[in-house]
C-alpha cells in the first residue's frame, strides 16, 4: 500500500476487490475535501453505488439519498440526489482530470456539487476547469479499473465502506 503522508486527508474506500486510497487535496478544495470527510465519518458513503461508469471515462458514485444499496435502492433514482447539507461553491484549479483524480459531479449549475463525484479512468483534459478536483487515487487503481461498466450497471459496484485514514 501507498504511503499515508496525511491520515487526516486521506479516504480508503472499500471495493469488492480490494482498498483504494485517495489522497485529498484540502490546499486545492477544502470545501470538497471536508464534504467528503464529514460524509464519509458519517457513514453516508457506505454500501453506495457506482451508478453511472463509462469505459474509458469515469465512474461516478456518491448519491447518499438514493445511491444506498442497503436501503430503499433503485438504480434509476441514483445519480439524481446529494445529501442533506447545502451545495458547494465550485473550487476549480489549474489541476487537470487525470487519470486517477477525483473530479465533483454537478448538474449545470458550477455550485451544485454535493455529495457525488467520479473518478477518471484516463486523463479527461476535456473537463479541465469546469469540474473541481479534489483528490487523487495512490494506491489500489486497479481496483476502480474493475468496477462494473454501464448508465447505469445492471449490477452495479459499490463503496462497501469509506474512512478517513485517520479514524480507521
Amino acid at each position: 500500500m501507498a504511503e499515508i503522508k496525511d491520515p487526516e486527508n486521506t479516504i480508503l474506500m472499500e471495493l469488492s476487490g480490494g482498498t483504494v486510497v485517495i489522497e485529498l487535496l484540502p490546499d486545492v478544495a477544502p470545501a470538497h475535501s471536508d464534504r467528503m470527510k464529514e460524509l464519509a465519518r458519517a457513514g453516508a458513503y457506505d454500501n453506495v453505488a457506482f451508478h453511472r461508469v463509462i469505459d474509458g471515462f469515469m465512474a461516478q458514485t456518491g448519491d447518499v439519498k438514493h445511491g444506498n444499496m442497503e436501503a430503499d435502492f433503485n438504480i434509476r433514482m441514483a445519480g439524481t440526489g446529494g445529501s442533506e447539507l447545502p451545495d458547494l461553491p465550485a473550487e476549480f484549479s489549474r489541476l487537470p482530470h487525470d487519470r486517477g483524480t477525483l473530479g465533483a459531479a454537478r448538474s449545470q449549475n458550477p455550485n451544485s456539487a454535493n455529495s457525488q463525484f467520479f473518478i477518471n479512468f484516463k486523463d479527461n483534459h476535456f473537463l479541465n476547469g469546469q469540474y473541481t478536483v479534489y483528490g487523487r487515487v495512490i494506491d489500489g487503481m486497479e481496483h476502480v479499473d474493475a468496477i462494473t461498466r454501464g448508465e447505469p450497471p445492471a449490477k452495479p459496484d459499490r463503496m462497501i465502506s469509506v474512512k478517513v485514514a485517520s479514524d480507521a
